[in-house]
């Protein structure tokens, strides 16, 4: 098994933290395939030029394909995102955070950014006082980096990548 680098993680948590790509991962998941020529109207509040990126990020990353007929769909590589992004915002929701109140990719993007500085997880009081994510089984950080190393392609970007 590979070792993830700090700076892999970082690289790996600043992609996942765009909200078209959790927007679109989650919208495929809840919902289905996303049927062809029907994506700025399944997601019309996103800027087309931002919702083009994600998409183009999602195949890159294989999160998602085009299957005849059906639309875009979720690779398995993506539905196993989609649920290290569901308990990530639940685990967020748990400790209200970022707020007592916010929607679903603040509260995902925040676990991220806990996740991506490594001080936060090692001090027992995390960052600002806010609590650290759970090492315990299943938590949002395992699955994050049982993720992470069965997808490699998404941390080949980051200096050094992986530390065998």
């Amino acid at each position: 098994m590979t070792t993830l680098t700090p700076a892999a993680i970082r690289h790996a948590c600043t992609v996942l933290s765009a909200p078209g790509l959790i927007r679109l991962v989650t919208e495929i998941d809840d919902n289905g395939p996303i049927p062809p020529r029907s994506l700025t109207r399944t997601l019309p509040d996103l800027p087309v030029p931002q919702l083009r990126n994600s998409v183009e990020q999602a195949r890159a990353l294989r999160l998602v394909h085009n299957r005849p007929g059906a639309g875009l769909s979720l690779t398995p590589s993506g539905s196993d995102l989609a649920d290290v992004y569901d308990a990530m915002a639940r685990w967020a929701r748990h400790h209200g955070l970022p707020a007592a109140v916010c929607d679903f990719t603040s509260r995902v993007q925040h676990t991220l950014s806990l996740y991506a500085v490594p001080a936060a997880l090692t001090s027992r009081e995390g960052r600002e006082g806010a609590p650290v994510i759970e090492t315990g089984d299943a938590g949002p950080r395992d699955l994050l980096t049982q993720w992470l190393h069965q997808n490699p392609q998404l941390v080949q970007g980051a200096e050094p990548v992986l530390a065998a």
